[in-house]
């Protein structure tokens, strides 16, 4: 039966620039237009998270702080074999050790596809204890026999014809484990994979249009997501039912993974996160050992907490995958491009879906495009998303390219851009970022702006595209008791970004509250079901229905308090914690009067997100689609480059987005500076380093694994559009994902402006400096 539907008049453009109003028909049981921010009391100011003060306190609870009673400690027994096939494990010592309640094989010998291992650190076995002690000396008695085989761990060495498969075509992994979309059903030959195949027009015809082409080769490494909180699991098997406390990205996601991989209905199984040290992608789905923690419970008959350390973290729990990408642009002398090639390979390790994005084919007006896109397999640990998966090192070559094309046209790299982007978006974020960056000052410095010392000094932008994703499959329940007490509830977790806190405003401005006047209960699956937090879409989902929610809650509770204060419940509205007459205001009741006058203890709404109010651009599979609108921004950074010792500093950086309606700055704000900070030290410092001769990460803790310090922040100042489309009860779609894929590249075209010298590839170390200043003082000969 179709849905009741009704007109309502939205405003829509970017606040400050040019606002006009857009109609658009929604569903007749939702909320009506939200004014701009500007207007609105709660929603769009910069209330402060919620659980900030417990989590500077200590007093914040994660999965690793959990001690159920009788709980035991799981340990893994990882491979010390890059590839290998397992001939026999032999646990009758670890069973037999006091205070070892469970033990598990997880590879099976007599089964050839089960006794391969593919990679230093893959699972052998596992045992619950009844302390950390007693397991890992269960581990060191189990003794493994195997026979080791050949192996290949890098990316251009498994390339060769006489490098060893990692898979055949019927072990090969299928699907899109790493982010980045891989279809199924590529061809396999030796350790590469596919193509993946886009195109449109017609490439030959557009190069051969082309007055001018650049062409070049990016690299980029790979890089680990190092969350604060380790990735951790306390499973709880019971005769009734199957409770998981994990820290994860997805409560919801990982009930339907342990519903469907342990054979119960879903009625029996509950997730909970309490709170999150940080995920980036990595803790998206229940992991292997997620798996194995609910096997020991079952097994042991009590909860079995499994939680990695450190060189587990950099091995085992996922990786941004390594890429080599070729891009040819070809393109008129006034700029007009007239020709996109690309072709990539990329290393997930035992894994697939490394690909470089869809910015080539996005994010600029060209005709002709051909892109090709391979993953190589190679004996490493899995690959999974990471923090804007594909398009992140595909911004590093394309933002680059552009600007290698601006320098051979003699153009302003932001004038060529603002000729080939059609986006009205990020042209005003690029005119916000350069003024307050003062880009036309540097530019007209000329040659001179570099100074005649040691440090050079230079400036450089990057843009980003990325999908407004929403999961369809999102609901929220808003309560109201009698006492005047307002809750919402959601599976949503709150992975660090505020989400919680953004659904307290929300509800809060829909009631006339304050935002810590209500009650957020989220993370637990036995609450409606929230989205993801990944991809950028969270606010995006959970926003929309809990303001629907809420509103539909207003409603029951103005029909309740017209009565009493002889109005009609339409001319009633919530405002400053009270209920009054729009047209008489000092005739009202408080919020809590109000809510004593309900027939029952409490009354409920539950709201589902409903499709945007103009459509989807495409539906994703049954829970999720894309919205019309791309989200993206635009990075500004400012370098010096000191050519003696080749050091790169980053001395400030501006960063301009949108994401729909900015639900709370402060928190947004948060955002957008941690994907700075990620963005540059992958630009500066990380890269995951394995030993080709025995397969083992050498840097598998946070002291050898170069990261970005307080030392290394550069000062950041972060411009936020209001950019309205009418789409939904609010407005709002995310930002993590852009803040951090324009980062990289911003910084190596402010480096090629320091010194004249361009880096195509990731990490830009000191040394990587140094050779390329070598490289063209060779090449310009002797003075």
């Amino acid at each position: 039966m179709a849905t009741d539907t009704r007109s309502e008049t939205f405003p829509c453009g970017i606040a400050g620039i040019g606002l006009s109003e857009v109609v658009r028909q929604l569903p007749a049981n939702e909320p009506p237009a939200l004014a701009p921010n500007a207007q609105l009391q709660v929603i769009g100011k910069p209330v402060p998270r919620q659980n900030g003060r417990a989590k500077v306190t200590g007093a914040t609870r994660y999965t690793v702080d959990l001690k159920l009673p009788g709980m035991l400690y799981g340990r893994i027994l990882r491979s010390a074999w890059p590839h290998a096939r397992i001939r026999s494990v032999d646990v009758s010592a670890a069973q037999k050790l006091p205070g070892v309640s469970g033990v598990l094989v997880l590879v099976h010998p007599e089964d050839a596809a089960s006794a391969t291992v593919r990679y230093v650190g893959a699972p052998v076995a596992a045992v619950a204890a009844v302390s950390m002690a007693v397991a890992e000396e269960a581990l060191r008695l189990i003794r493994v026999e195997a026979q080791p085989l050949p192996f290949v761990t890098d990316i251009d060495q498994a390339l060769l014809a006489s490098a060893q498969p990692v898979f055949d075509s019927a072990s090969a992994p299928q699907g899109n484990v790493s982010g980045f979309p891989a279809a199924h059903g590529l061809p396999l030959a030796g350790n590469l994979r596919g193509p993946a195949l886009a195109s449109r027009g017609n490439i030959t015809e557009g190069f051969a249009q082309a007055e001018m082409t650049v062409e070049a080769e990016y690299r980029t490494q790979v890089q680990t997501h190092c969350c604060m909180e380790p990735h951790a699991t306390v499973a709880d098997w019971r005769a009734d039912g199957l409770t998981v406390h994990q820290s994860t990205q997805f409560t919801a996601g990982v009930r339907q993974e342990l519903a469907a991989t342990f054979g119960l209905p879903l009625a029996r199984v509950r997730v909970v996160v309490d709170d999150m040290g940080g995920g980036f992608g990595s803790k998206s789905q229940l992991g292997n050992y997620g798996r194995i923690a609910v096997m020991l419970s079952r097994q042991a008959g009590a909860p079995v907490r499994v939680a990695l350390d450190r060189r587990e973290e950099q091995t085992d729990a996922g990786n941004r995958p390594g890429t080599w990408q070729q891009l040819r642009i070809g393109a008129r002398r006034d700029g007009t491009l007239t020709a996109i090639s690309l072709r990539s390979r990329g290393t997930a390790g035992v894994t697939v879906g490394a690909g470089v994005g869809n910015n080539a084919q996005s994010m600029y007006e060209c005709p002709n495009f051909d892109g090709a896109q391979y993953d190589v397999f190679t004996n490493a640990g899995p690959g999974c998303a990471m923090r804007g998966p594909g398009n992140t090192p595909g911004a590093w070559g394309l933002e680059q390219a552009i600007d290698e094309l601006a320098g051979k046209l003699g153009m302003d790299p932001l004038v060529l851009r603002d000729h080939i982007d059609a986006s009205p978006v990020r042209r005003e974020e690029r005119r916000l970022g350069a003024e307050r960056i003062g880009w036309a000052r540097h530019r007209a410095a000329g040659a001179s702006r570099s100074g005649s010392g040691p440090v050079k000094r230079g400036m450089g932008m990057a843009q980003s595209i990325w999908g407004a994703n929403v999961q369809t499959n999102s609901s929220c329940e808003v309560r109201l008791h009698r006492d005047g007490t307002v809750e919402l509830l959601s599976s949503v977790q709150d992975i660090g970004t505020g989400i919680g806190t953004v659904l307290a405003q929300v509800v809060a401005e829909v009631f006339g509250l304050r935002a810590q006047d209500i009650h957020v209960r989220i993370g637990d699956t036995e609450f409606p079901a929230g989205p993801p937090s990944y991809g950028s879409r969270t606010t995006a989902s959970i926003t929309p229905p809990a303001r629907t929610a809420a509103w539909r809650v207003l409603l029951a509770l103005l029909a309740v308090a017209a009565p009493a204060l002889q109005a009609r419940p339409e001319d009633l509205i919530a405002r400053d914690g009270r209920i009054v007459v729009c047209s008489q205001p000092a005739r009202g009741l408080s919020f809590r009067e109000a809510a004593a006058l309900l027939r029952t203890d409490r009354i409920s709404e539950i709201a589902s997100r409903s499709d945007d109010y103009g459509g989807f651009r495409r539906r994703i599979g049954s829970d999720a689609a894309l919205a019309q609108q791309d989200l993206g921004g635009v990075q500004f950074a400012a370098v010096a480059v000191d050519t003696e010792t080749g050091i790169i500093r980053v001395e400030r950086v501006v960063a301009v987005h949108d994401c729909g309606r900015p639900m709370n700055p402060k928190l947004i704000e948060s955002q957008v500076q941690g994907g700075v900070l990620m963005g540059l030290s992958y630009a500066l410092f990380e890269e995951r380093i394995l030993d080709r001769h025995t397969g083992r990460m050498v840097n598998a803790n946070l002291e050898q694994y170069k990261l970005a310090g307080a030392r290394e922040v550069p000062a950041i100042e972060v411009i936020l559009l209001e950019n309205y489309q009418g789409q939904s009860a609010t407005d709002a779609y995310g930002i993590a994902e852009p803040a951090n894929i324009g980062t990289a590249p911003a910084i190596a075209n402010a480096v090629c402006d320091a010194i004249g010298v361009r880096l195509r590839s990731l990490p830009m170390t000191p040394a990587a400096v140094l050779a390329a200043l070598r490289g063209m003082r060779s090449e310009m000969g002797p003075a």
